[in-house]
């Protein structure tokens, strides 16, 4: 029996179209009032995992629970105990804010003499007091995403599933976002969030990874940078595009990617780095200035776990 204390589980779902495997055999658990991240590369099987746990698709084995509902046998109380939210924001372009949040008062339920209440907390959350009679397909895109998310938490649901709702959103607008999460966790709402981006990935509370539809790892973004087996190293050369190059094939290294103006290297080991880089780099005409240890980046995770469990899906 699922503890009061769990909002999602998933218990070995799997999830096949065809021949084609998306979702194999993946468990874990979200506590009430985590934020979980759920990241992979594209084709990795997050969505389809999520439209299971949603209850929009039947899984071909396996199981689970949302809110203590079974994911098998009660899809709709599972949609009526959650709020969803995807990277088009499931707007009507042609209503106004208004009538959108008017719309999804009613098909949420929003008991009538709440809405009133629940309407004028979207709008002052969402910063549009002076946009109610515009029309929502010209507001800009932060906007939306903030009235978005308004909308998908008018009926207050304990659990709120978002599936890439930062995807083309400045980042300005994505951190004004992030904070409403945060306002939305403390008070009790247990996120679910989907997204490509490594900074937003920081802000969980766990994350899960998932490569091929397969979950290859689950933990506190600073258990996975500590977990992270093979040296990183940040160097300084006069060319980090040319050094990426250089590196790519050569003996030892594992990685070698661009990090803003630095450049970041993933070694076999550490044994001799400084003298094995720099030589490697002068035989290849590239200026190299010094180099340092660091602890991984969350993306550097990212790239060795997706490519110790086979790499990325390719399309």
């Amino acid at each position: 029996m699922m503890s009061r204390d769990t909002a999602v589980v998933a218990d070995g779902l799997t999830k096949r179209f065809g021949d084609f495997v998306a979702v194999e055999d993946v468990s874990f658990e979200v506590s009430s009032g985590e934020i979980f991240g759920f990241l992979g590369p594209n084709g990795a099987g997050k969505t389809t995992t999520m439209k299971m746990l949603t209850g929009l698709l039947l899984p071909s084995a396996g199981g689970g629970s949302v809110a203590g509902f079974d994911i098998m046998t009660e899809a709709e109380a599972i949609k009526r105990n959650i709020g969803y939210m995807s990277q088009l924001f499931s707007l009507y372009a042609d209503l106004t804010v208004d009538e959108n949040i008017a719309f999804f008062a009613r098909l949420y339920g929003v008991p009538v003499d709440r809405r009133r209440e629940r309407r004028d907390w979207v709008v002052e959350m969402a910063g549009l007091d002076d946009q109610v009679d515009r029309l929502t397909g010209e507001l800009p895109l932060g906007w939306k995403q903030r009235l978005a998310l308004g909308c998908a938490v008018l009926h207050e649901p304990p659990i709120l599933f978002l599936d890439e709702p930062t995807s083309g959103v400045d980042p300005i607008s994505r951190r004004s976002f992030w904070d409403l999460i945060y306002e939305l966790a403390d008070r009790g709402t247990t996120v679910f969030v989907t997204t490509h981006y490594m900074e937003e990935a920081e802000y969980c509370n766990r994350l899960a990874l998932m490569n091929r539809g397969q979950l290859i790892a689950l933990d506190t973004p600073a258990r996975l940078r500590e977990g992270m087996e093979q040296p990183i190293f940040e160097i300084r050369v006069d060319s980090a595009p040319r050094a990426v190059a250089a590196l790519q094939h050569a003996e030892g290294v594992v990685d070698a990617a661009m990090f803003g103006r630095e450049l970041h290297v993933t070694l076999e080991s550490d044994a001799d780095a400084e003298e094995r880089l720099r030589r490697h780099l002068d035989e290849r005409g590239v200026s190299f200035s010094g180099l340092e240890r660091i602890t991984p980046a969350l993306e550097d995770v990212f790239v060795a776990r997706v490519r110790a469990a086979g790499g990325a899906p390719v399309d």
